[in-house]
């Protein structure tokens, strides 16, 4: 994080004594990131922050996976996974369906109309990009007023819940790291102010408001993510009194909320390459937005990707809204996800290429990503596959199944 905020009553000196009206001293919690050497905030709770009651196994729904073998690149329909009758019987935490996933991150897709409980994901950074309806996160550091086109970052441990908002269901693509999420160390100055040439600034990153006071002496449970020597697990706390006592905080670790609507789109006289649409970064992987943008405009250009091979990376696209004019012809719409693995050279759709010369603009929204290890596929992937998509570059016949 960029940049520096307070909210709520904190002492005038970090470490030191801070009382209540009545001189009950309230509890400093330190939540620091890689080791207490880099960004951290100091939170002020009414109870010992961690106290437990009890631990129990919370059973994580299905993580597994299996190899992209034989290599093929695929169209899955995500919009197929949740029908409108379970809409009501899901939450943004426990719904999610493992779509992708390998040792550094994991995606999946939820809609929910439901409360979520209150969860903590101890294995990484969270980011919920929501591709529609709108919700209050209410987390320890205060409230976070969302909707459609806002990406969520909610720092590793920190504790919080959904709670959607009107009638209109959390469409939430969730992608889960095994580390920090975080800018482009290109977008910042050796200090972490976003420099000029950055396609979104500070003003852009919305923290918390009002702090939640729950000042509730009954047991409240929280579901938490985290990590064993066998992998990814669940374990489900009761804790004594409710995690939101927080009277006052400050720092540079903090949950925000990012419209993608406040990316700048850079783009140039010929086809500019994916990295100049890169909004975040995290360990072996990134994530960029394709937003509506005027496209190339050398005389000569032809504005659609050219044909390439990701030799170090696969390439997930989750398309988002507008039109996808490289796609064309491959049954690709809102709630598609693509799935172009390392090996494959791909790019436009048959006729797309002579199609896009001498236009102007396109008018799409995605939310790519691009890993630097392999994409193995999760269950969810396998149920709203479109198996004629691998065939989908061959003019005459598909990809034998």
């Amino acid at each position: 994080m960029a940049f520096y905020r307070r909210l709520g009553d904190i002492p005038p000196k970090r470490h030191t004594q801070h009382r209540d009206e009545h001189g009950t001293l309230y509890y400093e919690e330190l939540m620091g990131a890689e080791g207490f050497s880099s960004d951290s905030s100091l939170l002020y709770h009414r109870h010992i922050p961690s106290a437990i009651v009890d631990a129990t196994v919370w059973t994580l729904p299905d993580q597994t996976t299996s190899p992209n073998h034989p290599l093929r690149p695929r169209h899955l329909k995500l919009h197929e996974l949740f029908p409108e009758q379970v809409w009501g019987q899901t939450d943004v935490v426990t719904g999610r369906r493992l779509v992708l996933g390998n040792a550094d991150v994991r995606i999946s897709y939820v809609v929910a109309l439901r409360e979520s409980p209150l969860y903590r994901n101890a294995v990484g950074d969270e980011i919920v990009y929501l591709e529609s309806g709108a919700a209050t996160v209410e987390t320890v550091f205060g409230t976070l007023e969302v909707g459609a086109g806002d990406y969520v970052l909610l720092p590793m441990a920190t504790t919080h819940r959904w709670l959607p908002a009107g009638g209109e269901p959390l469409r939430g693509y969730v992608v889960e790291a095994n580390s920090h999420i975080v800018a482009p160390q290109r977008y910042r100055s050796r200090f972490g102010q976003f420099l000029e040439n950055s396609p979104y600034c500070e003003r852009d990153l919305h923290g918390p408001t009002d702090l939640v006071r729950l000042d509730d002496d009954t047991e409240a449970e929280i579901l938490v993510k985290h990590r064993t020597s066998a992998g990814i697990v669940g374990t489900r706390y009761t804790v004594p009194t409710h995690p939101f006592d927080v009277v006052g905080w400050d720092g540079c670790l903090y949950p925000y909320r990012f419209s993608v609507h406040d990316f700048e789109p850079l783009t140039g006289r010929v086809h500019q390459p994916p990295p100049v649409h890169q909004v975040f970064e995290a360990d072996n992987f990134v994530l960029c937005n394709f937003v509506p943008r005027k496209v190339d405009y050398h005389p000569l250009s032809i504005p659609v990707p050219y044909y390439h091979s990701n030799v170090d990376s696969d390439e997930i696209m989750f398309y988002c809204g507008g039109d996808y004019e490289a796609r064309k012809g491959a049954g690709i719409g809102p709630g598609s996800v693509s799935v172009h693995p390392g090996g494959h050279a791909h790019g436009p759709q048959p006729g797309a290429y002579e199609r896009s010369i001498g236009v102007e603009a396109f008018d799409e929204l995605a939310v790519m990503i691009d890993t630097f290890r392999p994409l193995e596929l999760g269950a969810a992937a396998f149920a709203c596959e479109d198996p004629s998509y691998a065939g989908s570059w061959h003019r005459n016949r598909g990809v034998r199944p």
